[in-house]
């Protein structure tokens, strides 16, 4: 796998060291840290797919910094461990662990733990797209009813009326469906009755 960009995180420079000559001959684009508040500034001011991190550093610990990277950088972590217990597993899977190794670990060992993890955080980030298009799709279509209700109550109108008279509305401003109801929830929300008595054939 290559034009992959990791951001190595270890306090040990010959585990930084051995790491990235290892991962940058199999074509790997690699930065390497010693430290949490390191790896926080490279990822302010860099883009990576990728970050590999030691669970025990001085200070912030490879768990919370995953946390940190993840919230603020959408930068997903795989993590190096020393620790092979229950209790870790579960505490690195709540904090978005895509997985994990036990040291000592070689690069051999290492790249194909990369490439699933890569693999699986595209995998995250499109259903996260998905889902973010879902709810935006779900959200107009009860902008739409609430809108279309208003009308249907406001002139006595049937659904499909409202519809219509809601439709040609939105044309009229030039406005997708999908914004003029937005634009007539958040008057709603403000007290501010919208303007629909100046459509055709209706008097307010």
């Amino acid at each position: 796998m290559t034009n992959v960009r990791l951001l190595l995180v270890d306090d040990e420079p010959l585990i930084l060291a051995t790491f990235k000559r290892g991962l940058r001959a199999c074509g790997y684009d690699v930065t390497t840290v010693g430290s949490a508040e390191a790896a926080l500034a490279s990822a302010a001011s860099a883009q990576f797919d990728l970050a590999i991190l030691d669970i025990r550093m001085p200070g912030i610990s490879g768990l919370e910094l995953g946390r940190m990277l993840r919230e603020r950088h959408e930068l997903p972590s795989l993590y190096l461990t020393a620790i092979a217990d229950e209790a870790f597993v579960v505490q690195a899977v709540r904090e978005g662990a895509l997985t994990y190794l036990v040291k000592p670990v070689d690069v051999g060992q290492l790249i194909p733990a990369i490439e699933a993890a890569f693999v699986r955080a595209r995998e995250i980030r499109a259903l996260a797209e998905q889902k973010m298009h879902l709810d935006r799709a779900l959200a107009g279509r009860r902008h739409t009813s609430v809108v279309v209700g208003v009308l249907m109550e406001r002139h006595q109108l049937s659904e499909q009326q409202a519809f219509e008279m809601m439709r040609a509305d939105a044309r009229r401003r030039r406005r997708t469906v999908e914004h003029y109801c937005e634009e007539m929830i958040a008057r709603l929300e403000a007290g501010v009755a919208p303007a629909h008595g100046r459509l055709p054939g209706r008097q307010p």
